[in-house]
């Protein structure tokens, strides 16, 4: 009986991207703009700071305003056009209304930046503005016309046109009774009424808008984290990016070593004895009161590298001195270039005489 074994495709679900993004590839991809913000929410605070300040300043602003048009039609229709009514005219209706206008603004702006700065913090990029020849893509832009970003867009707006028209019929039903006896109410009473009632739509709808916003918020921080996975391929190969690849690494520590050998051999002709084992350890051991105060250990080795030493303190004519105990404890503690401990001044000094008398030459 025949079975069909169908491969699997290994390649596949290794660029299947279901790993979290690194914390390299959220620095990129939040240097180029790449960010988890949704703009409802600033227009949403916007919208309700505004009638916040509408409610504490509205009647301060009102009788800015009125003041405005209560000089317009009592003195500045009046005013003989000459150059200095005309600038006087100019600077004084230009700081009324920047009297009115100007904390409306302040407050947008305010609130923008502070809605902005809770989503993404502090970023300044240009990156979003630098031309990229494959926004013109004409498939591309189809696929984003019909993507679920799109979908949720026109879901998103279909909803919010909705809602806020219901919420504005509710607060405008509620005030019907008002509205019907406007007729019969003075001029006052009758922007008093129509204040109260604006005032009640925009914190209603401001408050419907920013419970949508909300929801756009985590749609949007929902979409970011899914374009930011990567798949294991991406991990590896950011990996080599950033640290190297393992086998260039490998060759280039494996030739450091052998440069590091190469200078210690060529310091073991300098040597005034080797210390060794015999087979398993060797030390190279120089003094130069002139210039240290205790002696030096320029090279040092176990087992192949020991030998080695060995062989090029032979060839040089060094004299090698087998002391087990004393050059086990050299190996373990004392580094290449370190000079020798206090405690073991005694056993290298009499190796030294000894080697000094060999070659006659006692300091």
């Amino acid at each position: 009986m025949k079975h069909n074994i169908y491969p699997i495709n290994l390649q596949f679900f290794a660029g299947e991207k279901t790993e979290k993004a690194t914390p390299k590839r959220r620095q990129k991809a939040r240097s180029e703009g790449q960010v988890a913000k949704s703009q409802e929410v600033a227009a949403a605070l916007i919208l309700l700071a505004i009638f916040l300040l509408f409610l504490i300043l509205g009647k301060s602003m009102g009788q800015r305003m009125f003041y405005l048009f209560q000089n317009m039609f009592s003195h500045y229709l009046l005013f003989e056009l000459t150059q200095d009514s005309v600038k006087k005219l100019t600077l004084d209706m230009a700081y009324q209304g920047a009297m009115i206008a100007g904390p409306v603004l302040l407050v947008g702006v305010i609130v923008a930046l502070a809605a902005s700065y809770a989503q993404v913090g502090t970023l300044f990029t240009t990156e979003p503005l630098k031309f990229k020849l494959d926004r013109l893509d004409p498939i591309k832009g189809t696929k984003r016309l019909f993507s679920l970003q799109a979908v949720v867009t026109l879901i998103k707006s279909l909803l919010k046109v909705g809602s806020v028209g219901l919420v504005a019929w509710f607060v405008i039903w509620g005030a019907k009774g008002d509205l019907l006896t406007l007729a019969t109410k003075s001029i006052g009473d009758m922007i008093t009424v129509m204040a109260r009632l604006t005032l009640e739509l925009g914190f209603a709808i401001g408050l419907l808008l920013l419970i949508l916003a909300m929801f756009d918020y985590f749609f949007q921080k929902y979409e970011y984290e899914k374009n930011l996975k990567m798949s294991k391929q991406d991990i590896k190969d950011e990996y080599k990016m950033s640290e190297g690849d393992p086998q260039i690494k490998g060759k280039i520590k494996q030739r450091q070593r052998e440069m590091a050998m190469r200078r210690m051999m060529q310091e073991v002709p300098k040597a005034d004895v080797v210390i060794t084992n015999p087979t398993h350890f060797a030390i190279a051991i120089q003094y130069k009161p002139e210039e240290r105060q205790a002696p030096v250990v320029i090279a040092k080795g176990q087992d192949f590298v020991a030998l080695k030493i060995k062989d090029a303190a032979k060839q040089h004519g060094v004299i090698t001195m087998e002391n087990k105990p004393l050059a086990r404890t050299l190996y373990a503690n004392v580094e290449i270039n370190q000079e020798i401990p206090e405690d073991l001044f005694q056993a290298v000094a009499e190796i030294l005489a000894y080697v000094y008398r060999l070659k006659g030459k006692i300091r």
